[in-house]
């Protein structure tokens, strides 16, 4: 199933020579996954006390923007500047979820607190889904769509410029993100059922 997971090399090669620039600095995996949470937090948290000022969900976008090029970064400091450990691995996943919810979190306030609570959820499950084929797939992490991490930033991003525009969300938003939702179900089927196929391979 096609995810936006597939463009991530060519979104890679080109912040290479900035990977390179962090690692010549000093600057580790850890401290930009520390970055990147801690700026998901603050946006979540200040667009959740401001929600009904739309005009400042244009940060949605920016902030998923720039997150994304941070997760790169880390990934790319970590792997090829042998930057790898024990901790990176569990801030890299626990500060996905978290940055996930914090950054969901505001549209709770726009749309139904019900809808975007599900939302939040099966997002967390998504990730639950993907790390169980690295723990007991044997084949590594598990990334099929056709709602990871990239795919779902899109679609709240969309929302949120379309909140940005319009100063409210209609039934049709709404109605979008019980598709999303469903999305994700099947994103969490996809990841279970590839996992396991990949297992039972000789």
């Amino acid at each position: 199933m096609l995810s936006l997971y597939e463009l991530k090399p060519q979104f890679q090669a080109a912040l290479r020579p900035l990977a390179q620039k962090c690692a010549a600095h000093g600057i580790t995996a850890n401290q930009i996954t520390w970055v990147a949470m801690a700026l998901s937090v603050l946006v979540g948290g200040f667009l959740t006390l401001f929600s009904k000022t739309a005009w400042l969900f244009w940060l949605l976008p920016l902030t998923f923007l720039v997150r994304m090029v941070l997760n790169a970064l880390d990934g790319m400091l970590a792997r090829e500047f042998m930057q790898e450990s024990a901790l990176g691995g569990y801030l890299n996943e626990a500060g996905d979820v978290v940055s996930d919810a914090a950054l969901y979190l505001p549209l709770a306030f726009v749309l139904s607190g019900f809808q975007m609570g599900v939302f939040i959820w099966l997002a967390a499950l998504t990730e639950i889904f993907g790390l169980l084929g690295k723990i007991h797939g044997f084949n590594g992490r598990r990334y099929d769509g056709p709602m990871g991490k990239s795919d779902r930033a899109l679609f709240i991003s969309v929302l949120a410029i379309w909140y940005a525009l319009a100063g409210s969300l209609n039934g049709w938003a709404s109605l979008l993100v019980w598709l999303a939702i469903l999305a994700m179900g099947f994103t969490c089927w996809q990841r279970l059922n590839n996992g396991l196929r990949a297992w039972a391979k000789p």
